[in-house]
């Protein structure tokens, strides 16, 4: 039995290489497809690609969020160093400015030092650390899979419970349907006696095929009960059944409603209500399964 996957989850981990600590989350919610979005350091916007296909081969729908953190040590001797080609640009920048500009005020050392990309930190090179972000997420992702096929053993239970209930209302239904049409039968009988003073047992029989016509769920029960069976052999098989699921629901709720307005008992009426109850909870249940 394959495993069944909730979207929603987190996971994290941390990796200490040469220079450093590598820390990456994982934390995803529900969404109609898959949406990965990354919090990281410029450093190291280099591996997102690789990062991104990583989770994308691991997962199917949902909305994820990656944080990729670096924490250089604090004893580190290789401080920040200025990126001389960048200083370099920026000098004839300022003289090409200066030169149709002449009242432009030159930039100054706060400005270079701010400038995206003007610090490089030998404590922190993208290359180098690469192959151990990757090692991470890759780490990371096994635990929130984990995570999520656990939370997915959770629903799987509980719309099987629920499936199982819908499957006991059926069977309590289908015997009072005849129960129905034969008092229909004697109330019927009754009235065209007392108002024809004899029965037409043709008119009688007419009225009452008439009426098990109307009342006949017969085919709702049974479509009812294959909903159920396609429900169940989707939980066996997993993977990524959440559309496939919905898609059941919907067909669950429209029999079950069709039950309800064909409805001439009581009971079946109730029967039809919980139905409707409890494909709502199960319906809920799987906005949260890839």
């Amino acid at each position: 039995m394959a495993n069944i996957y909730s979207m929603t989850g987190f996971a994290a981990g941390t990796l200490e290489v040469e220079t450093g600590s590598l820390s990456l989350e994982l934390r995803a919610v529900n969404h109609r497809y898959l949406d990965i979005q990354f919090r990281m350091p410029d450093e190291l916007r280099p591996v997102e690609p690789a990062v991104r296909e990583l989770l994308a081969a691991g997962l199917t729908r949902g909305k994820v969020e990656c944080r990729i953190g670096f924490f250089a040590h604090a004893a580190d001797k290789n401080p920040a160093r200025l990126n001389a080609m960048l200083l370099k640009q920026l000098a004839t920048w300022n003289d090409e400015v200066q030169a149709v500009l002449p009242e432009a005020r030159s930039l100054g050392v706060a400005d270079i030092l701010r400038w995206n990309g003007m610090l490089e930190s030998a404590a922190l090179p993208a290359d180098a650390l690469s192959t151990a972000v990757l090692e991470l997420a890759q780490r990371v992702l096994g635990e929130f899979s984990a995570a999520r096929a656990r939370e997915g053993d959770k629903l799987r239970s509980f719309l099987a419970q629920r499936a199982a209930q819908i499957a006991e209302l059926c069977t309590a239904v289908a015997p009072r349907i005849p129960a129905a049409v034969a008092a229909y039968e004697a109330k019927l009988a009754a009235r065209l006696r007392e108002a024809l003073q004899g029965a037409d047992t043709e008119r009688l029989h007419q009225e009452i095929a008439l009426f098990a016509s109307k009342i006949d769920v017969d085919e709702e029960l049974s479509r009812l009960q294959t909903h159920l069976t396609e429900l169940q052999r989707a939980l066996d098989k997993g993977g990524a059944v959440g559309k496939r699921l919905d898609f059941l629901m919907q067909e669950l709720h429209r029999e079950a409603n069709t039950l309800g307005s064909k409805s001439v008992d009581a009971e079946v009426s109730r029967a039809s209500m919980e139905m409707k109850i409890l494909i709502e909870q199960m319906r809920e249940q799987i906005q949260n399964i890839e």
